[in-house]
């Protein structure tokens, strides 16, 4: 009797085990709960490598770019040909291409770190916006990290078509019909002064620098730049303008200095 007694308590304490989803197996280890949810996650986590760390430092690199000679000049730009364009300007536009400023000040000079750089720099996972706005191309200059995101957008009422006329990327030719449209492309491979244009308004045109880290910039409408979380090293940089060439210097930064680097670009 004791024997078939004791048969049935255990046969209903497993009926219980298995209705409340106990692991017999485990507790016959020694555990009396299942994972939990929070557990499971985190051993999931623990699985997956983490991101590679970005190489920074602390240094900084300041400078300005300013012309030498007489500058061209400047040409107007003739939008007639869209009322669209024509019309989201209040005054005449003049020509990106060789804009001069006060006291020779070059904006739209791309400034970079050519030679030098080293350590592991992950493409941010924000994108670089490419904009057109009033039949322009917004920025007119700009740069990107090899694997980032550009958002290209239609902020205008009228046809655009972006023409990227890229050698070691993937060219494209894509039509942006309607106000509020964006296209996004990446960029693998570092590349320099990659041209878009716009074939329906050939005024329009921008370039793209690819680089596989994050250490440059683009000068204002002071021709001044900010390159900065430099690690210590010696550099190579270089200043880049559409019309007036391209002109290096090497620098030396150390851990947490500020320093000045000037750029004269001469007139053709």
């Amino acid at each position: 009797m004791k024997s078939f007694l004791k048969a049935a308590q255990l046969l209903i304490l497993s009926l219980f085990l298995a209705i409340g989803g106990v692991d017999l197996t485990a507790l016959a280890m020694g555990r009396q709960e299942p994972p939990t949810q929070a557990e499971r996650t985190g051993a999931a986590v623990a699985s997956v490598p983490a991101a590679e760390a970005a190489t920074t430092g602390s240094g900084t690199l300041t400078g300005k770019v300013t012309l030498s000679g007489k500058a061209p000049a400047g040409d107007k730009l003739k939008m007639n040909a869209d009322p669209v364009c024509l019309q989201a300007h209040s005054h005449e536009v003049m020509a990106q291409a060789a804009q001069v400023n006060d006291n020779g000040a070059l904006p739209y000079v791309f400034v970079s770190i050519t030679e030098g750089v080293s350590g592991s720099h992950p493409a941010p996972g924000d994108p670089v916006v490419l904009n057109q706005v009033g039949c322009m191309y917004e920025p007119h200059v700009f740069g990107m990290q090899a694997g980032q995101k550009v958002e290209i957008r239609n902020s205008d009422s009228t046809l655009h078509n972006v023409n990227c006329q890229a050698q070691v990327n993937k060219k494209f030719n894509i039509a942006q019909p309607v106000k509020g449209m964006k296209t996004d492309k990446v960029f693998d491979k570092a590349e320099k002064a990659i041209p878009f244009k716009c074939n329906v308004h050939p005024w329009m045109q921008a370039y793209g620098f690819v680089v596989d880290h994050p250490f440059f910039a683009v000068t204002g409408a002071d021709g001044s730049f900010t390159i900065s979380g430099l690690p210590a090293g010696t550099y190579t940089v270089e200043a880049w303008h559409e019309t007036f060439g391209s002109a290096a210097q090497k620098v030396t930064v150390a851990d947490g200095e500020s320093k000045s680097l000037d750029f004269t670009l001469k007139a053709s």
